[in-house]
């Protein structure tokens, strides 16, 4: 298959860790941020850290945009999905995440609340369309990734005049994040390896700036194993020849100026909110969007007035320093055993893309035991 075999190809894999060992300078170490949880499941599905040098070190980043909701956003979705005769609409992975006490959209649905698993904002603009006497509204999460698809269905509404839907948004913007962990300097980064869908819409371009401010490595990596193993190469040889540049391995579908269709029509409908909190890394200037002036109607935020509050996390749980980078799953005494997939404490556990999941999922945390 086109695209696929070739990168899982096993002696190419044994080549490119041979000449990762070959690069390598045994003297120091490598400490290599991966953003995205995608990477973090690829990294850990087809073993690529054991194919790595003892001194290359994989740290995982926040993941996704599941994992760095704050408890408080997650408590606004229970409050809307709890007023009478509202229909919200949610990615499957946010149901299971707890909010205040312990409370989480599946458990308001138990409990009576009309709560539906979506797999596209389009999925829930058409039941807003078949539900004209309800007020639908779309939990609306995601990177740069997720937010051309709900810019699309804000504006379909709007053409559409349909006054029995809005919007809930919670879309941030990866690199704020990045720059955020940069400058907080807890987590010991020699490089980082760039989302791969995430720029496939924003493009390389957005890295180059904090690459130069904090002369640190990013190398742009595809999912599969091989683009992986690339990546850390690329960022090594970088390390070695002290270079901080912004380096495309994922060239087979990102750009220097990414999707321009999508970001003009992001434009068109979002703006910068001046500050979101992030789980983990508190509250980041500039990193998150909201509703433009122009499609008020369309916000759940102001159509409800919804009240923002922070929350702490749960103490036990380690799922904010696993996001900054300063911790591990298996760094957390709730791992595998309070909490496990089927009963989650933190977001990192419950999301398809989290840190923890992954651990849990490929067994890698029996290895290390």
């Amino acid at each position: 298959m086109k695209y696929i075999d070739e990168f899982r190809d096993g002696d190419l894999a044994r080549k490119l860790a041979a000449d990762i060992a070959r690069t390598v300078r045994p003297e120091r170490s490598y400490g290599l941020m991966e953003f995205c949880g995608g990477h973090t499941h690829a990294i850990f599905r087809y073993g690529v850290q054991g194919l790595l040098p003892d001194n290359v070190h994989m740290i995982h980043g926040p993941g996704c945009p599941v994992c760095v909701l704050p408890i408080g956003r997650v408590d606004n979705a229970i409050e809307l999905a709890n007023k009478p005769g509202v229909i919200l609409c949610s990615y499957g992975d946010m149901l299971r995440v707890p909010g205040s006490g312990k409370m989480s959209l599946l458990k308001a649905r138990a409990n009576g609340a009309d709560v539906r698993m979506v797999y596209s904002s389009a999925d829930a603009l058409q039941i807003a369309r078949d539900n004209p006497e309800r007020e639908v509204v779309f939990f609306a999460i995601g990177f740069e990734t997720t937010t051309p698809p709900t810019a699309v269905v804000i504006l379909q509404a709007h053409q559409l005049g349909l006054a029995n839907f809005s919007v809930f948004s919670n879309h941030v913007l990866t690199p704020a994040a990045i720059s955020a962990i940069m400058a907080s300097g807890e987590a010991k980064l020699d490089g980082v390896v760039g989302p791969a869908h995430v720029s496939t819409v924003i493009g390389s371009r957005p890295y180059e700036p904090f690459a130069a401010e904090y002369h640190l490595p990013v190398v742009i990596a595809g999912f599969e194993p091989l683009d992986m193993m690339q990546a850390i190469l690329m960022l090594i040889r970088q390390i070695n020849e002290g270079r901080a540049e912004v380096e495309n391995e994922f060239t087979r579908a990102v750009t220097r100026d990414g999707n321009r269709k999508a970001q003009h029509m992001v434009e068109e409908v979002f703006e910068l909110r001046p500050s979101f909190e992030w789980r983990g890394l508190g509250s980041v200037p500039e990193s998150g969007l909201q509703i433009r002036e122009k499609y008020a109607a369309f916000d759940a935020e102001r159509r409800f007035d919804l009240t923002y509050r922070t929350v702490a996390d749960n103490p036990a749980c380690e799922c904010s320093a696993i996001i900054r980078g300063v911790k591990k799953p298996l760094d957390c005494k709730l791992f595998g055993t309070v909490c496990t997939p089927a009963n989650p404490i933190g977001s990192c556990m419950v999301s398809s893309e989290g840190a923890c999941a992954a651990y849990y999922t490929y067994g890698r945390y029996r290895e290390a035991q």
